[in-house]
């Protein structure tokens, strides 16, 4: 099976030149009829290792998916480039089921998404049986695993149902968290030789992970979502009381907010989302139950208000942001509270012991990672059994240059008023005592009459409840069970109390903001909202905000110009390319200052790219071909892989450029090549590579039959 096509239909559909790390890996396995498992992070782009191929392979590509609301949006964004996509799970009635179905038949969709509780259906998995399906790809395919995070017990149908199909399918199954033990269940359970794992790392670069410790943490949202009202984010609260609160507050201070959880009837749910995906509303209030189907790439932040349960949950949640590969933040706002409410939430929701047991662990792991001093993002890659990870430069942690300030005195008049307060009371009533407060409670407990009543009067009782949980952060302050959790000194807090230790405070978190301002790119953004609402769709099916970004470095005046922007197929160019470039000419005209920055995103995704009209292929070709660079030089300089200059070269043989391969391959390979290609009965390369000694490289291969085609 032919990769050229594949890079091809990744141009003309999807806009761009070359695939990411892992893509290739997985679509030729693909190709070759091998089953695979992707893992790879969230945006990290595991939807292409499957629609790539649904484009070459005869038949219909069968997509298991576990949300409605991500099938309709991945439908949405095929059919937008000119892919037949379309979906079958529960908000269709029967009859339209079957005309699908009977589409299918047809060879009228390349792909069909349902939902893995649909193969419960006996009479589903009779009509399966006889349809044309060359391909099955199974999405957060964690699923399978009773270790992983999200276990859906209709996951372990899948295997049943492959094994029913007539002609037996390719199987290439996707997650982005998935520890050692959960990769061994997907691979066992789907027949997956584990040689045949692709596993990128999972690390996202240009993702900053945060942990805010000790303040107040409405105020440090409001802080936040001022500094960044343009942009979408994400806020998630454990419980659905907190939602309510959050939204409530953020509401009647102005913002454009949204907000969903289990609380809520289906159709206020689905109303919300639909308003967050089109833009409509910018900060979402949610619990966990909302994301997991969410494809919206645009997403700037995400805030976990609350202490997450565990770290799978978490990075697949905070994940959520940046999908477009743009610059985007990942908070955690801790109080040592929160692991009470997430223990209280795993005791009632898990009745299996061995299980309570697992998940109380892996919450004491997200304890750790907001208590760490070393790279968050280091910590994450550890968990998921990366071996020797190294600091990432951007997280909270690796870029915090605040400035401690010595605080001992204060944190020892709080310790020393709550041990004389008999240690039983909540921050409020400390604080209120510390301040010389006239609350009739302090006065009956006489305790306007303790020498630390009044100390901190200077102070706001907020201020010193701020303090207070700081305190707590570091473990100076233990937090008591129960519905009004009561306060002690540590065995630490009693050091601080005893001279031993000193209590040394960062300065206030500063919030940033995360999008510069350009007039052109919000110009933009408003064209792509009116397409939006105009053909029903979210605005980042349109473009994402990559493109948007690119377009405005580029500022292209043509359509050639335009399909050169990241993201930018054919369909797309012949769509929407004029009223684009007709809105940046216009921009242009009336800002004569602005000019263009041709490699502006290019050099932050470490891509060189020419600076001629000449496409990415024709640069490689003619630095190896013409000039005759070494491949590896011109990788070297171009900042690309060996492998992507390769199927440049090849991909320049198929539009009938002349070649000389007797450069890429030595004579002492090229018989043994020959002979091994004379001994088998197809072409496939897989078994060819197998076959031939190490050295011997893929293109190699390649090489030699395109040259046997040549002369023949």
């Amino acid at each position: 099976m032919s990769f050229e096509q594949a890079l091809q239909h990744l141009k003309s559909y999807f806009g761009y030149d070359s695939f990411r790390g892992g893509q290739e890996e997985t679509i030729r396995h693909v190709l070759e009829g091998e089953n695979v498992a992707c893992i790879m992070p969230t945006g990290g782009g595991k939807s292409l290792c499957y629609q790539i191929p649904a484009l070459i392979l005869p038949g219909t590509t069968l997509v298991i998916s576990p949300l409605i609301s991500l099938m309709k949006d991945q439908v949405d964004a095929l059919n937008q480039v000119g892919i037949s996509a379309t979906f079958i799970n529960s908000s269709l009635t029967a009859t339209e089921v079957n005309e699908r179905l009977n589409e299918v038949k047809m060879g009228e969709y390349q792909l069909l998404y349902v939902a893995p509780e649909r193969l419960e259906s006996p009479a589903f998995l009779e009509q399966l049986r006889f349809l044309p399906i060359p391909l099955v790809a199974i999405d957060e395919a964690h699923c399978i695993s009773q270790w992983g995070h999200d276990f859906r017990p209709s996951y372990l149908r899948i295997h049943q149902m492959i094994a029913q199909l007539e002609d037996q399918p390719t199987v290439v199954a996707l997650t982005a968290t998935a520890t050692p033990q959960v990769r061994e269940d997907i691979c066992h359970s789907l027949n997956i030789d584990e040689e045949h794992t692709v596993i990128t790392g999972f690390e996202r670069k240009n993702l900053s992970f945060s942990v805010v410790k000790g303040e107040d943490r409405l105020s440090y949202i409001d802080r936040y979502v001022k500094q960044n009202e343009q942009e979408s984010g994400i806020i998630y609260a454990a419980t659905r009381k907190e939602v309510d609160h959050l939204y409530e507050h953020l509401q009647q201070n102005g913002v454009n907010v949204g907000r969903y959880h289990a609380g809520m009837n289906d159709q206020s749910r689905a109303l919300e989302q639909e308003r967050f995906l089109q833009d409509d509303v910018q900060v979402m209030i949610a619990t966990s139950a909302f994301g997991m189907g969410i494809d919206k790439s645009n997403i700037r932040y995400v805030i976990h208000f609350q202490l997450p349960k565990n770290m799978e949950s978490y990075y697949q949640e905070a994940g959520r942001a940046g999908r477009d590969g743009l610059d985007s933040e990942c908070i955690v706002l801790y109080s040592p509270q929160d692991i009470r409410v997430q223990r209280y939430l795993i005791e009632q929701t898990t009745f299996h012991q061995n299980r309570q047991v697992q998940d109380l662990e892996k919450l004491q792991q997200m304890v750790n990672y907001c208590h760490t001093e070393g790279c968050l993002q280091a910590f994450i890659l550890h968990y998921f059994g990366e071996e020797k990870p190294n600091r990432c430069g951007r997280c909270g942690n690796c870029r915090d240059d605040r400035t401690a300030v010595d605080v001992t005195i204060d944190a020892q008049k709080v310790l020393s008023c709550m041990i004389r307060m008999g240690e039983r009371f909540g921050k409020t009533m400390i604080a209120q005592v510390l301040t010389g407060s006239k609350n009739k409670k302090v006065i009956d407990f006489n305790f306007h009459s303790l020498s630390t009543y009044g100390v901190m009067k200077e102070q706001s009782v907020k201020d010193v409840s701020n303090f207070i949980e700081y305190l707590i952060s570091e473990q100076y302050i233990a937090v008591g069970q129960g519905q009004f959790p009561t306060l002690t000194v540590t065995n630490r807090g009693r050091d601080v109390l005893l001279g031993n230790e000193k209590v040394m405070r960062k300065e206030q978190v500063q919030v940033r903001q995360l999008v510069r301002d350009d007039e052109l790119f919000e110009h933009l953004r408003a064209i792509r909202k009116e397409i939006a609402s105009e053909e029903g769709v979210p605005p980042f099916v349109v473009f994402s905000d990559e493109s948007l970004r690119d377009m405005s470095a580029q500022l292209p005046q043509n359509s050639d110009e335009f399909l050169g922007v990241k993201g930018v197929g054919e369909r797309k160019q012949e769509q929407y390319g004029n009223r684009f470039i007709e809105a940046i000419h216009q921009f242009c005209i009336e800002n004569p200052e602005r000019k263009r920055q041709v490699e502006l995103v290019e050099t932050a995704s470490k891509k060189k790219k020419a600076t001629t009209d000449e496409a990415s292929h024709e640069v490689s070709y003619k630095m190896v071909i013409e000039e005759g660079m070494a491949i590896e030089d011109v990788a070297k300089q171009r900042e690309l892989s060996t492998q992507t200059i390769e199927n440049h070269l090849m991909r320049c043989y198929q539009d009938g450029k002349e070649m000389d391969w007797n450069r890429f391959v030595p004579s002492e390979y090229e018989s043994l090549i020959e002979e091994t290609i004379n001994q088998m009965e197809d072409e496939r390369l897989k078994p060819i590579k197998e076959a031939l000694p190490d050295e011997i490289s893929y293109f190699m291969i390649r090489s030699v039959l395109a040259k046997r085609k040549q002369i023949t």
